[in-house]
């Protein structure tokens, strides 16, 4: 099973979203350079797109597929 991950840079921090399996749901961490300052749990991706916007102004079309 692959899991995706998603980035994107914003206001001078790094986010990045890692889908796990279903039963688990994804992870959202917020970087500040290399230390991560904030990781969040939630059920899927597009949970964690939200909570992105709402606590720190990411944009939902901002996120790239990292490869």
């Amino acid at each position: 099973m692959e899991f995706k991950i998603l980035e994107t840079n914003y206001d001078g921090k790094k986010f990045r979203i890692e889908k796990d399996y279903p039963e688990v749901g994804a992870y959202l961490y917020v970087y500040d350079g290399e230390k991560c300052m904030k990781d969040y749990l939630q059920n899927d991706i597009e949970t964690c797109k939200h909570i992105a916007f709402e606590d720190f102004g990411v944009p939902l079309d901002k996120w790239l597929v990292k490869e």
